[in-house]
Order: C-alpha cells, then sequence, then structure tokens
C-alpha cells in the first residue's frame, strides 16, 4: 500500500559535477542546497550578496557579477528599526557594518571574488523564492532587502508571468554569454519554503506565477535551461507537517535531506556518487573533531 506520491524528477541532461564552478543564487532553499554542494566538496559559490527572493533581485545580482562593478557610497543605506547599521538594497541584512567605509569594504571584497568565480563558472543553480517584490519609492528600484525600514517607504507588487517570463529570458541571454560549447547551463528551482506574510492564497499565486514562466522558458531553451521539482517533492511527496520545521513553513533537516538525496539522482553523472559518499563522510568527521576536539 502506498502512503504517499512518489515525486520522480528524472535525470538532468546536463547535471553537475565536481569538474564543474557552480555558483548558487536564490532564496532560503538555495543556501540550504549550496551549503550541501560545499559541505560534499564541490566548487561552489552561494549567495555572494545574501539570500535573494525575486527574479529582479536575481536578474540584478548577475547584471552586477557581469560587470563586477564595485558597490559605492551613493548606495550605501542606513537600516531601520533604530539600527546603527549600513547595507544596500542589493545585499542581505547580514553585510551591514557600522560605517560606510566598512560595509562598502566588504562588499566590494566580496564582489570581486564572486564576479571573478561567476565569470570562470559553467554551472549556476537559481532557486526563487516568491513573485513579490518592493519598490523603494524615492527611487523606482526593486530592492532585494527592505532592511527594516518603514513600510511606507516601499510599494509592494507582484510580478505577472510575461515580466518573470522576460528577466528569465535576461538571465540567460547573460549567463550563455560564452563560447557555445562552453555555455554556462542553468538549473531552476522554485523554493518550497511558503511566504505566509503574503497570505496563503497570495503565496500560491506567486509560486504558480514563477512555475509558469519557468514551463515556458525551460521548454524554449532547452538548449541551457532545465527545471528541478523542489517544490513539488516537499508540497506533494513530503505533504505531511513532520516534514516542516517548528514554524510550519520552513522544510525541516529530514526534508532538506531527501531532496538533497533526490538531487543527487537528478544531477550527478555515473560513478559521483561513491565520491559524495566520501566527501561528506570527512565534512562529518571534520565537524565531529571541531565539536569534540
Amino acid at each position: 500500500m502506498k502512503l504517499y506520491t512518489e515525486v520522480d524528477p528524472g535525470k538532468s541532461r546536463f547535471g553537475v559535477s565536481y569538474a564543474d564552478r557552480i555558483l548558487v543564487l536564490g532564496s532560503c532553499f538555495a543556501d540550504q542546497i549550496g551549503g550541501k554542494l560545499a559541505d560534499a566538496g564541490f566548487q561552489v559559490c552561494v549567495n555572494p550578496f545574501g539570500t535573494l527572493y525575486n527574479p529582479v533581485s536575481v536578474q540584478n545580482a548577475l547584471a552586477r557579477l557581469s560587470s563586477g562593478i564595485p558597490f559605492a557610497e551613493v548606495e550605501c543605506r542606513t537600516m531601520g528599526a533604530g539600527m546603527p547599521l549600513v547595507s544596500s538594497f542589493s545585499h542581505h541584512t547580514a553585510f551591514a557594518r557600522e560605517t560606510p567605509e566598512a560595509f562598502l569594504t566588504h562588499a566590494n571584497e566580496e564582489l570581486a571574488k564572486a564576479s571573478d568565480f561567476y565569470k570562470n563558472c559553467n554551472r549556476v543553480i537559481i532557486t526563487f523564492g516568491t513573485a513579490w517584490c518592493y519598490r523603494f519609492n524615492e527611487t523606482g528600484e526593486t530592492v532585494s532587502n527592505c532592511l527594516k525600514r518603514l513600510a511606507r517607504e516601499f510599494t509592494r507588487y507582484r510580478l505577472e508571468a510575461g515580466m518573470v517570463e522576460t528577466l528569465l529570458e535576461r538571465m540567460l541571454a547573460g549567463v550563455a554569454d560564452k563560447d557555445a560549447d562552453k555555455a554556462r547551463k542553468v538549473l531552476f528551482t522554485v523554493s518550497p519554503i511558503r511566504h505566509l506574510g503574503d497570505t496563503a492564497h497570495g503565496n500560491q499565486l506567486s509560486k504558480a506565477t514563477l512555475l509558469l514562466a519557468l514551463e515556458k522558458v525551460c521548454a524554449r531553451r532547452a538548449d541551457v535551461a532545465e527545471y528541478f521539482p523542489a517544490y513539488e517533492i516537499l508540497l506533494d511527496q513530503l505533504r505531511d507537517y513532520r516534514f516542516y520545521a517548528d514554524d510550519l513553513v520552513h522544510p525541516s533537516s529530514a526534508a532538506v535531506d531527501i531532496i538533497w538525496e533526490k538531487f543527487q539522482d537528478f544531477a550527478l553523472p555515473p560513478g559521483e556518487k561513491e565520491k559524495l559518499l566520501v566527501a561528506e563522510k570527512l565534512h562529518r568527521s571534520s565537524m565531529h573533531r571541531k565539536m569534540h576536539g
């Protein structure tokens, strides 16, 4: 008797291997999978601007990595909620520092490293969390993070599927800007993490918008792009709340492990699974020594 719906992701046309250099961008789920790749010994760069949620922010991040143009003082923003820190609308609050100089030094050091990595990578994994965005009213720019500033400074809006398609095409045009035989391949996912701040219905509309756009673009650009069903695995196969964390929104560690295993079966070429298992065992041993040594 079957007690759950099995979601079969199939087999990747491109895959990822230990020979690849992999850039990972996007939501909290990107951090989780990127962390798994790093722990398993892959050459990986994960969210060099911090966590990103919407397609506009991801496209802006890719453009910045491509240009390598350093962040300038005009882009510095003070944080809200009485926090005496400085960051930018392109960064997660983890990048915030006490002065503009300190922020810019850190942000630009990370940008330089990430830009060099990106220009020499051949795989990009992108996870979108939401189609909802926040526009800073003063400048009209869509921000990656509101930096705890007052809500009245921003206008909240949801991208339409057609706009997401346009952004996806821009991303692919940028990442594929190499020799045809060396073109970067892009793996898209939609985060299974629910954004209930958008309301349950708003979250569903947001995820549906992302999925509709990805379906069209991945079919149209099958030469460079494909989709991994992380969202469907959690929402369909692992729909029981025991696979959620205490907040009932994020996947539990067990759920992340199951999705990670399915990702391995989907993406790894034959013969590399054993290498991955050895690398993970070595990582666990090193963590044990740090904790108990």
